[in-house]
């Protein structure tokens, strides 16, 4: 009787999961799949033609992928790294403050978070336009000549970069608190018994405790950042000269633009697989091996 029921209870929840798992099928593993086989094939109006490992073989000696790969890779290190030490770092200042202060802070820098990108970029935009901008404003006014921020070849990207790391990362400090708040406080206290100053807690303290957070929060910024394309449409377009360009631009316009689904499934299969080898990478570097309790 006890055998049976367990096995009905088993029955009802594959019944439950089976509309997310449907969906799962439908909208995800087999778009994905339907990518792989289609980077092998040239598709045009007449239909799909296989042709192996050309599409693979022409980014290899694509000068324009090369770089786009690299914007993508170089804006990726830059913000995420600078997304992870602020949020670190805020989240860290904010533990001395009282609850109340605490909780205004997090609510204000999880403002921008909830904030659209669109509206984001467009405000960067304008905050970057030579004859209005705030920037050039400001340079204008210290007696300097303006600068062509998104419209410099050599500037366009930085620009871009400077736009991402000074949009401070909300939930990376929302979470940062919360894991602070969640550590036993008897190691804090072992450590200033043994002498420790604040940098040596941090590096030999805080920063091992909170592996989990620091790993989940390097794969989720690291995903957004080899994804990067909203910001990136509107402010520049991906000019000018293809001067920020990045992998997911270059697929838009790849499928979009020039209808060459083939070529765009070959890329984003690469894009997937480099996001796929970072994670894997950062999950080796940052594995936990330890538990903790309150």
């Amino acid at each position: 009787m006890k055998l049976h029921w367990k096995k009905s209870q088993l029955i009802w929840s594959y019944f439950f999961i089976l509309p997310a798992f449907f969906f799962f099928i439908v909208f995800r593993l087999y778009p994905l799949l339907h990518v792989f086989v289609l980077s092998f094939q040239k598709w045009d109006i007449q239909g799909a033609k296989w042709i192996g490992f050309k599409n693979y073989e022409h980014l290899l000696n694509s000068q324009l992928f090369g770089m786009a790969f690299w914007h993508t890779l170089l804006y990726t290190v830059l913000v995420v790294s600078f997304w992870m030490a602020s949020a670190f770092g805020i989240a860290f200042l904010l533990q001395s403050f009282h609850q109340k202060i605490k909780n205004l802070f997090r609510g204000l820098y999880y403002l921008p978070h909830v904030t659209g990108v669109v509206v984001l970029s467009l405000t960067w935009a304008w905050i970057y336009e030579p004859q209005i901008g705030l920037f050039n404003h400001v340079i204008k006014w210290a007696g300097g000549q303006p600068v062509m921020w998104l419209q410099d070849p050599n500037l366009a990207l930085w620009s871009i970069i400077l736009s991402s790391i000074l949009v401070i990362p909300g939930s990376g400090v929302i979470l940062y608190s919360a894991a602070f708040a969640a550590l036993p406080t008897a190691f804090e206290e072992a450590a200033e018994l043994d002498g420790a100053n604040r940098w040596q807690k941090i590096f030999f303290v805080f920063l091992p405790l909170l592996k989990p957070t620091t790993l989940y929060l390097l794969v989720i910024y690291t995903i957004a950042g080899f994804q990067v394309f909203d910001r990136v449409y509107l402010m520049t377009g991906g000019g000018p000269v293809n001067a920020t360009t990045t992998l997911m631009q270059l697929i838009y316009l790849t499928a979009f633009r020039d209808a060459n689904y083939g070529l765009a499934s070959a890329q984003s299969a690469i894009l997937f697989f480099a996001v796929c080898s970072v994670t894997f990478l950062t999950f080796r570097l940052l594995r936990v091996d330890f538990t903790y309790q309150v």
